[in-house]
């Protein structure tokens, strides 16, 4: 692994009703030894996320109504006790120690400052997805210095990634694309059904066109 000994980093897991995929998780990461702290912030779940996130020994950031993804990480951030945080979705199926390290492993060695994960040899759906917009990827590894400096990150919602790009892009901030061989996550209409889930989707897509152009992109 190479990684040094006083190397740590904090992942933060934004969740909202995913007692299904949380725990798998949250075991892999417990595995990590350079992973110092697991924070898992229920973004206003109604069903057992709380609970299975509780079983497993980490830190559990509970949120009496749904804030948004942006507001979820906003408030695990407050929560960080280490320089580098490894961000992550709460619906992945198949991640392993290997995609951690790959992710993690740049921004603690002062590679990057920034690494994005794209799913690859998962599933058609997912990794399509990710090959029309890499930069929208939830998995990354980033410096919390950087994170902390993002403007409107707590009312950004489905579009933290957005948020995140815009500052990167602006302020020459250097990045590295990762591959994540066999991961692939939940679609929504898989949760929710096709209509709930379709509709969820578009509220998705609207929050991240919102980001766009609340930062001026074109």
């Amino acid at each position: 692994m190479n990684v040094s000994i006083n190397a740590k980093a904090t992942a933060i897991i934004a969740a909202y009703n995913e007692e299904k995929t949380i725990g798998p998780i949250i075991d892999v990461l417990k595995a990590i030894p350079f992973l110092n702290q697991i924070v898992v912030v229920s973004d206003g779940s109604t069903d057992h996320t709380v609970d299975v996130a509780r079983s497993r020994g980490v830190e559990v950031v509970e949120l009496l109504y749904n804030v948004g993804k942006g507001g979820a990480l906003y408030q695990g951030l407050m929560n960080t006790t280490s320089n580098v945080v490894l961000l992550l979705d709460a619906d992945l199926i198949g991640l392993t120690h290997q995609h951690v390290i790959d992710l993690v492993k740049p921004v603690i060695d002062g590679e990057a400052d920034v690494t994005i994960g794209i799913f690859e040899d998962g599933r058609f759906a997912t990794d399509f997805a990710q090959k029309i917009a890499p930069f929208l990827s939830g998995q990354r590894a980033i410096r919390i210095d950087i994170l902390q400096n993002i403007p409107d990150i707590e009312v950004s919602r489905y579009g933290v990634e957005v948020a995140i790009n815009r500052y990167i892009r602006k302020n020459g901030v250097r990045v590295k694309l990762v591959k994540l061989p066999g991961l692939t996550q939940v679609m929504k209409e898989e949760k929710l059904g096709l209509i709930k889930g379709l509709r969820e989707r578009m509220k998705m897509y609207w929050d991240i066109i919102k980001n766009f152009y609340r930062g001026g992109d074109k």
